[in-house]
């Protein structure tokens, strides 16, 4: 059974209980949102199985008694089957995130977290991505630029390269994505959910 540290709304520490119950009662906890860039400035958003939309390159919850940049690096090994040096992680922010969210069932699913974001400086090697396939259908590489004018704009195409896995192979195509394929919930915007980070790579990667 997973357990989580859970928090008041100033980041307290009040104690630790189940993940079902974190959420079933809405108590405040961390999580981690791990995002990998290049040099060249391109930024890698995750397929989502469940959503078949691009999120986070990674992300989840940060388990009871863990430091958050352990967490990094268990997020992106369990979800990409990346193993990073994740002292190297750059905290770009702390976003306090709440949202109440219907699910296909009917229930609700009630989510108050400190979400921390991280970028990390990946070197383009493919060769050892190993995608959880419960989660995870591939990555997605853009320009940190494309895909911010796209975010501002909240329409539109960019290029964009399909990471994939099939038969024990990584897959690479070129294609064509547009703001849609994004993960954006109701009442969020995409600049408010991305923006920052992809501020973020321009800033580190800018010549």
């Amino acid at each position: 059974m997973e357990y989580l540290d859970y928090y008041d709304e100033k980041l307290n520490y009040l104690g630790r209980e189940t993940r079902k119950n974190i959420h079933e009662n809405a108590l405040w906890h961390k999580t981690v949102h791990c995002w990998l860039y290049d040099e060249a400035g391109n930024v890698y958003f995750q397929i989502r199985k469940d959503e078949n939309k691009l999120y986070t390159t990674a992300s989840g919850h940060v388990i009871a008694g863990e430091d958050v940049k352990e967490a990094f690096g268990r997020e992106i090994k369990e979800e990409i089957g990346l193993d990073l040096f994740y002292d190297n992680a750059n905290l770009v922010d702390v976003v306090k995130f709440s949202m109440n969210k219907i699910k296909s069932d009917g229930s609700v699913f009630n989510d108050r977290a400190f979400a921390n974001v991280f970028v990390y400086e990946f070197d383009d090697d493919f060769s050892h991505l190993n995608f959880d396939e419960s989660e995870v259908s591939g990555l997605v590489k853009v320009k940190a630029t494309d895909a911010l004018k796209l975010m501002e704009n909240e329409k539109g195409m960019i290029d964009a390269e399909i990471i994939t896995k099939e038969n024990n192979e990584i897959v690479t195509k070129q294609e064509k994505i547009d703001f849609n394929d994004f993960l954006i919930n109701k009442g969020e915007t995409g600049i408010g959910k991305y923006g920052q980070v992809l501020h973020k790579v321009i800033e580190l990667t800018k010549e």
